[in-house]
């Protein structure tokens, strides 16, 4: 099934509908956003695009980022989403890669497309010849696709080299959809879901659950996270969902306390992303109340493996509260979730090892890429790389990337564990902690300091803190003072940065 059809199901049910905002401006309703896609669906093929073709969307967060979306999935070709903070010829070489026909971009990146020489025709939203796609003759209905075509082709971050095209099909995407309702929230009409994370990623795969029922899609302003316009909205609609990376949420914490902001008309913050540090999101619960929900996924498995539902993220009852607020939750309903050893056994609960996932929302593989897929996915199980073990309960605790762990004198330590022992020092704002090669030990521990304001490091005060709370042995051996730590432009610290910078050192 195309999951487009959800779209024209909502249109002939409820044409009437707000659909789409930007800001608090409604630019069109359900049978407006339908008409629209038809007749991009209608201007594609006139350009040659079959079924099965690739169109790259190099857009900031708009609602004709959805128009274009739903046209080119109404033609039966697949999306290319690609991050609108990416470098031009980091988005160029994703498009050559795709092999799109053309792509659509916004004013201000049509620009770095062109300066890329990006080998397919580039349309801004912003110009006249898209404008003219709306006088064109719309195609008669959405072209029906089977459950296994490609539907959205996402590539990975990349953090390590080259992205990698994650091939996402239109069973996924329902699943995906579907698991939402059953696993992390209800959506109704009158609800709206806020787009303030980049919609070429999680917060984009939730649009389809939320055009399923016919509620609105606000964009901001901006185009992308104002702690300001996330508020200013909020209240104005009321019935607010959003996806936040976790370093959102612990902005719009920090905002919110020092403004008086109470978080007005928000229903629900889904967060994934990255690591959750435990102080964050205790604080963040404290100051909001019970509107934060976890889901843990990839881009392999996008949005659906685990979820930590709000009452679990509330909870202060429960006598291993804490445990399980540490925790990614439990395998959503479409998925079984297992920890496995290095041949891929199960082993016992409590016992670490790699998460293995197995579902309809795993990808069948890698674009163009048979060699890496054979490496991820084994008899039907994607190995995930995360590194984490499940209680008796099935709550699923990550520990770290399997590539990030730490091994001192024969013995395992996870970076993020020292992490959030160190964040609940009132003098550290951010940490990061990577391993450093020891000719007598392995590695040692190193962490990577970011201090608060106005605060100035201290080892002797960060080892005392470190052992009031973990292992002497896990405590870093050495701190690095420094501004920032080096971030991709999805918000995740890129650890392979800091060892290059331990290399020169």
């Amino acid at each position: 099934m195309n999951i487009a059809f959800w779209l024209q199901r909502t249109a002939q049910i409820h044409p009437d509908r707000p659909a789409l905002h930007l800001g608090r401006e409604c630019v069109a309703d359900y049978e407006a956003f339908h008409r629209r896609a038809l007749q991009v669906a209608g201007w594609l093929r006139e350009q040659g695009v079959i079924p099965g073709d690739r169109v790259a969307l190099f857009m900031k967060n708009c609602p004709d980022y959805l128009i274009v979306q739903y046209g080119v999935w109404y033609a039966g070709a697949a999306v290319v989403p690609i991050n609108a903070k990416l470098h031009g010829r980091e988005a160029a070489w994703i498009i050559e890669n795709s092999g799109a026909r053309l792509g659509f971009s916004s004013p201000g990146l049509t620009e770095a497309l062109q300066q890329a020489e990006a080998g397919a025709e580039i349309v801004d939203i912003s110009s006249v010849p898209y404008q003219e796609i709306f006088q064109t003759e719309p195609i008669a209905a959405p072209v029906p696709r089977d459950p296994g075509d490609l539907a959205w082709l996402f590539y990975t971050s990349g953090t390590t080299g080259r992205p990698k095209g994650v091939i996402i099909t239109h069973r996924m995407l329902t699943t995906v959809s579907l698991s939402y309702f059953a696993d992390v929230d209800q959506v109704r009409a009158e609800d709206a879901i806020l787009y303030a994370a980049p919609m070429s990623h999680g917060a984009g795969l939730y649009n389809m659950a939320h055009v399923l029922v016919g509620a609105r899609h606000v964009c901001t302003p901006s185009g992308g996270f104002e702690e300001a316009e996330i508020f200013d909205l909020s209240r104005h609609f009321g019935n607010v969902q959003m996806f936040a990376a976790p370093t959102m949420v612990k902005r719009m914490t920090q905002i919110a306390k020092a403004t008086g902001e109470t978080g007005e008309g928000l229903r629900s913050v889904v967060y994934a992303g990255g690591p959750m540090y435990l102080a964050d999101i205790m604080e963040a619960v404290d100051h909001f109340g019970p509107i934060f929900i976890q889901i843990y996924g990839q881009g392999e498995a996008p949005m659906g493996i685990t979820a930590l539902s709000r009452h679990d993220v509330a909870d202060r009852t429960h006598p291993r509260w804490k445990e399980r607020l540490a925790s990614v939750g439990r395998a959503q309903s479409a998925v079984e979730v297992m920890i496995g050893d290095a041949e891929g056994n199960e082993v016992p609960r409590g016992t670490p090892g790699e998460i293995m996932v197995r579902s309809d929302i795993v990808m069948p593989g890698y674009w163009h890429n048979p060699e890496a897929t054979g490496k991820t996915i084994r008899e039907g199980w994607l190995l995930t790389g995360d590194v984490g073990f499940m209680d008796e309960d099935g709550y699923v605790t990550m520990q770290d990337r399997s590539k990030d762990l730490i091994i001192s004198g024969g013995t395992n330590i996870y970076p993020r564990e020292v992490e959030e022992a160190l964040l609940t020092h009132p003098s550290v704002a951010e940490v990061s902690v990577v391993g450093r090669p020891n000719e007598e030990w392995g590695e040692d521990v190193v962490a990577f300091v970011v201090m608060a304001e106005g605060q100035a490091l201290d080892k002797a005060a960060l080892d005392a803190h470190c052992l009031d709370q973990i292992a002497r042995f896990k405590r870093p051996k050495t701190y690095f003072e420094v501004e920032e730590l080096p971030k991709n432009n999805y918000g995740k610290v890129l650890k392979t940065e800091l060892r290059k910078r331990l290399e020169e050192m």
